[in-house]
């Protein structure tokens, strides 16, 4: 027998059937676009790295060792901490330095007990007693730039490179400094030394990149690969060159006498953050760290990528990863992040 449905109950039931369609297309819309956006990665099964309580929340930006046990890290507003049993624990230090200046100590390196700081404003510390004391130097108000990244080459010897890419050398403990390029590079937002005394510089709108050789007299300039803007580039192990780009987007430099030979984009993963930095651990991996805790790692050179299940914990944006010559590595990251190789 047919019963006549209430106008009432027609009205609910097509009030039930809207919302449970637009349940089912959110549903929908959600899977197809997590499915899009960071889901494809597999975490890997354990991860070699163990976070650092370093009780700071200020930045760290570089840190270097005297000897295998001992040595400093370095960062935002005046951060310096002491190590002794190789970074597993960190101790506050203080600097001799006014205390109206909030200074950024941004770069630190070590020859045996010879130690070198930059920061800035115009910072420029040297130790020769393993780091128990610094000294202060004061830089030529000539020198164009603002101290970026020092290297320690030997006894009283050091190269110190700037944020627009003048490169200066002492052979005297830091007296004197002369130059090593005629011309600076225009402002960085990136800049790297290879081993062999090699730089690669990003200008600071990522618009281009420059590359200079010791004994060259000036910074070669060299266009972008893509539309996208470049984030930060490197010394791959045997020597060519490395970049991230916006978009999530790793190239490698095929041939490293040619620095305008580059591979297509490797793009691990689009979850919205950016690269800020890329290396190799002593076994050959690749390593990646970015924004919101983003740090993969590929065992097969870029092909395929695994999120490190510690790095996705830590509410922080990786912006260093750092191998020492001995084996050491340390992931720096904002607000006083640090993780520690534990292989």
């Amino acid at each position: 027998m047919h019963h006549p449905v209430h106008p009432a109950a027609t009205e609910t039931l097509k009030r039930l059937f809207s919302s449970v369609g637009a349940l089912v297309l959110t549903l929908l819309l959600a899977t197809g676009l997590s499915g899009c956006v960071s889901s494809g990665l597999p975490a890997a099964s354990a991860s070699p790295w163990q976070p650092v309580d370093i009780h700071t929340k200020s930045n760290p930006l570089d840190l270097a060792f005297s000897d295998s046990r001992h040595g400093f890290l370095v960062g935002s507003n005046r951060l310096i901490l002491e190590t002794s049993d190789g970074g597993a624990s960190w101790q506050e230090r203080a600097l001799d330095l006014p205390e109206e200046e909030n200074f950024r100590l941004i770069s630190i390196d070590f020859s045996g007990d010879e130690g070198w700081i930059v920061g800035q404003p115009g910072l420029l510390l040297h130790s020769n007693d393993a780091g128990q004391s610094w000294s202060r130097l004061f830089l030529d108000t000539k020198l164009p730039g603002e101290p970026y990244l020092i290297t320690a080459l030997g006894r009283n010897s050091a190269e110190l490179a700037t944020n627009v890419g003048a490169v200066y050398r002492t052979g005297d403990g830091g007296n004197s400094w002369q130059a090593e390029v005629e011309d600076a590079a225009g402002a960085v937002r990136d800049l790297r030394r290879s081993p062999e005394g090699r730089y690669v510089s990003v200008s600071s709108l990522g618009n281009f990149f420059a590359t200079w050789n010791p004994g060259d007299a000036v910074w070669t300039p060299h266009q972008r690969v893509s539309s996208q803007r470049l984030q930060a580039m490197g010394f791959q192990p045997e020597g060519g060159l490395w970049m991230l780009a916006r978009g999530a987007q790793v190239r490698f430099n095929g041939d490293a006498s040619n620095s305008d030979d580059w591979s297509k984009p490797v793009i691990p993963i689009t979850n919205g953050y950016g690269y800020l930095d890329m290396t190799w651990d002593p076994n050959g991996a690749l390593w990646l760290g970015g924004g919101s805790g983003t740090l993969l790692v590929s065992q097969d050179g870029g092909k395929s990528w695994q999120k490190d299940p510690v790095g996705s914990e830590q509410p922080t944006n990786f912006s260093r990863i750092s191998f020492l010559p001995d084996g050491k590595g340390f992931i720096l990251g904002e607000r006083g992040s640090l993780l520690r190789w534990v292989g």
